[in-house]
Parts: structure tokens; sequence; C-alpha cells
């Protein structure tokens, strides 16, 4: 059986999985490792040993239950210094039979990309969006079809190097290599989206801790990434403001009695926190705190709905929008979201787990689990050599092509 590492490095936890691929194809929960987050903000490192730490620490968790040595991991990479753009590239089809090969297809990928990056950005994802085939469009796996000129719609996911870099450090510094990065939000529709909703057209939204990751799905593929600098812990953060609490007493608030809807609580109910000052107890309004709630999580919908509608695809998404993340589960958020962005929302969460799954059918782990299955659909290497140090980027192309499978 072949064992699959993934590792969420969030701003509020790092999660450690570990599956194994039974020989039916099934992915199966054999370990995981969870540990609170110290030294990641908003998707970024900002402090080397803390993360070091706390990857070290999750990682021994999961090799603890597992009983596995982990050497490499699949990570989930976020943050404001992720950028995406769509780019075409062609390849001609000279050979005398005039059928297209997966040759071919790399090398209009390998034209797609040949724009002007900044020196300091690194390619993470280059995903096809689709093919044409001597001008013909709606072609999904153009291998094996006979042309004179192939051209692909791409969608390259690139960051910034140093943040890689730093975040590849932390790995090496805990022991672990890195099989790949792979965007969140892609990692989190493996775990959570419907098929029938990729092909509709789909927002989507991951609300972590420090950032709020988009994707857009149509036709099948992704055709629009990005990352907001809000997340849970903003909602938190206004909370231990608008009511002169700590932040632990906030982010207990709003777990235990947030709502994202002001009209859903009795406006005379109080609540006994801890302020600051001489520790003692004093009265809160529930209604107080949901409406701090109420504002930065409607913001939050309005700067998804803002992003969607720059990028002209608004028209496109009838299957709406899909939220995960530990913000995710906050009450009435759904309901939230649809009054403000006038579309179907769902909550989305891994389902058909097998294994050790305990609470990881939460929407909080749908980065982590989708992790595992982004490895087990795409990987293309044998286990254990990581493909960022002996294979480069482009040997990851490979992997939307391994049984003519396009991404989605």
């Amino acid at each position: 059986m072949n064992t699959i590492v993934g590792l969420d490095v969030g701003s509020t936890k790092i999660c450690c999985l570990v599956g194994e691929v039974t020989e039916d194809e099934q992915l199966r929960i054999i370990g995981s490792g969870i540990v609170r987050s110290q030294g990641i903000k908003q998707g970024v490192v900002v402090d080397v040993e803390k993360v070091s730490e706390s990857i070290l620490a999750a990682v021994e968790k999961a090799e603890q239950i597992s009983g596995y040595h982990i050497e490499n991991a699949y990570v989930g990479v976020t943050g404001a210094h992720i950028s995406s753009v769509n780019s075409r590239g062609r390849a001609t089809i000279n050979r005398n039979d005039h059928e297209i090969t997966t040759d071919d297809v790399e090398r209009a990928l390998e034209n797609a990309q040949a724009i002007a990056f900044p020196h300091n950005r690194e390619i993470i994802h280059v995903i096809p969006r689709g093919f044409m085939v001597d001008g013909e469009n709606g072609v999904r796996d153009p291998v094996g079809i006979h042309g004179y000129r192939l051209d692909v719609e791409a969608h390259i996911v690139t960051g910034a190097m140093t943040s890689l870099q730093n975040l590849e450090k932390c790995m090496t510094n805990a022991g672990i290599g890195v099989t790949d990065f792979i965007l969140q939000p892609l990692a989190s529709g493996e775990a959570v989206l419907r098929e029938s909703e990729r092909e509709m057209g789909v927002i989507m939204v991951d609300i972590g801790g420090g950032t709020t990751d988009i994707a857009v799905f149509i036709n099948g593929s992704v055709w629009h990434t990005i990352s907001l600098k809000v997340g849970g812990n903003h909602i938190t953060n206004d909370i231990a403001t608008g009511l002169q609490v700590p932040f632990s007493v906030a982010e207990d608030l709003k777990i235990r009695y947030g709502h994202a809807l002001e009209t859903a609580v009795d406006e005379d109910k109080t609540l006994d926190v801890v302020a600051f000052g001489d520790d003692s107890e004093q009265a809160v309004s529930r209604s107080d705190l949901v409406s701090v709630i109420y504002a930065r999580v409607e913001e939050m919908f309005e700067l998804i709905l803002r992003e969607v509608k720059r990028t002209g695809y608004d028209t496109l998404l009838p299957a709406g929008l899909v939220l995960c993340g530990g913000t995710a589960s906050l009450s009435g958020i759904r309901a939230l979201g649809q009054q403000t962005m006038d579309m179907p929302v769902r909550i989305g969460a891994p389902h058909d787990l097998e294994g050790l799954v305990d609470s990881l059918g939460s929407p909080a782990y749908a980065t982590a689990v989708g992790l595992l299955q982004w490895g087990m659909r795409y990987a293309d290497l044998p286990q254990g050599r990581s493909r960022r140090q002996e294979d480069g980027w482009w040997k990851r192309l490979g992997n939307w092509f391994n049984g003519a499978i396009l991404p989605g």
C-alpha cells in the first residue's frame, strides 16, 4: 500500500495526516497530529523556530499514532503572497500522423508559462483549464486526437520565493522534506467539492484563521485563485476589541455563543465573561457579541463577492459557494452568505472518510484531508522522493495527465 502524508500549516493549527491508499484505491487515514500553530501570521512564516517546533510536534503525534516514519509530506500553502494568472500556450503538430501526444501537451503548457514573472516568484501550479485542437474548443483530453495545432488555456499559480523558502526551511528543520507545495483551496476542493459543482461553476472558499482562500471552478477546472488577508482571527480580534476582553475569552465567546445573524439571538440575554483589569466577571450582551460578528462576516462575504465580480465569472457560477475552514462552523454563516452573495451556499466538509477519522469530518480539516486526496489522485513519483528537490516544478505537470485525468 502507498502511504501519503499531508501537512496543513495554518495560522491557527498545524495538522499532519497520514493516509494509506488501499489495493482498491481507497484512502484510509491511519494517523493524525494536531497542534496549535505558532509563528505563522496570515499564512506566512514570521518565526522560523516556532513554526519548526510546531511542525515537529504535529509530525511526532502523527508518527506515534500511525507507526509510520514520516520523511516527506504534501504541504498546503496560502497567504497574500500567492497570485495567479491565466495564459495561453500553443504547440504545432509536425509529425506525419498528426496525433497529439503528452509531449505536445507539455510543449503547449511550457509555452503558456513563458511569460515575464518577477525574479522573486516561484511557480507552484500550472493547471490546464481547457484545450483547443485546430481552433475547436471544448477538448478535455487532447491526447490521441489528430490535429495540426494544439492550444491550451492554463491557470498559473505563483508564490513569493522567500515565503516558500521560509516554509521549506521550517520543514527541513523538522526533518521533513516537501513532496510538493499545494495551494490550500485546491486541496480543500479535493475534499469537499462535488463533481457536478466543478462542472457547473462554483466558488470554493476556505476561511482559515489568518486568510480566506478562494478558488473558482468552471467546466471541471480551476479558473481563478486568490488569498485574502482576512480570516477567523479577525472576527476574534473584533470581539476582543469591541467587548474589551482578552483574545482567548473572545475566541471562546465566538465558538460557544457566536452567530452570524443579528436577528437570531435574544437581545436581553447576557453572558458573564472575564474582562481586562481585575479578572472579575462582567456581563456582556449576547446581541452586542453577535453584532460584532455580523459586521465582520458580512464584510468578508462582500470582499469575496467583489473579488468574484472583478474576475467577470460571477454569472458563470450556478452552483454558488461552498464554504469550509474553521469559520464555516459558525452558526448562521450559511444564511448570511446566501443573503449577502445572493447565490446558493452550502457548508463543505470531508466525507466518506475511512480509518482514524475522529473529528476530521469537520470543515476545519478540509485542507488536511484534501492534501491526502491530492497526493492519491495526482502523485506520479514513488513515495519517498521529493519532486521539489529532484525534479523541479515542470515534472509536476505530469500529474494532470496521469490516466488522461484533468483536475476536477
